[in-house]
């Protein structure tokens, strides 16, 4: 899938849209989803252009860690460090609805398995 950059995530991380940013560094920024499926909702997305996890090569592990890294930084500060769950939807099948690479930090009440 090519990148659309007149997604709503490339239009935040271009200043376009406003977010309620949480954390914000040289290769991420993490803001509240403004549909928050829990108390706590923070996404997080690389200020690359990438649409879907599947399509990245070996040359973002490094960037991939950093996400992962950063989405637990995020729960601790938000003070769900002990109980969250972060997600990567991949595709609409799977219920991915804005095509820019985003992990969901999820937490602040009990979380049901399976997840849906």
């Amino acid at each position: 899938m090519a990148y659309d950059d007149q997604n709503v995530f490339a239009r935040i991380l271009r200043g376009e849209i406003s977010a309620a940013i949480v954390h914000e560094d040289e290769h991420c920024i993490a803001f509240r989803d403004v549909q928050p499926q829990a108390p706590v909702h923070v996404l997080v997305i690389p200020r690359a252009a990438i649409a879907k996890l599947g399509e990245v090569g070996p040359d973002a592990k490094e960037l991939l860690g950093h996400l992962l890294w950063v989405a637990g930084e995020v729960a601790r500060r938000e003070g769900i460090g002990d109980a969250f769950r972060t997600v990567i939807n991949h595709g609409t099948g799977a219920g991915q609805s804005v095509f820019h690479l985003h992990v969901h930090v999820l937490g602040g009440r009990p979380l049901a398995w399976p997840p849906g």
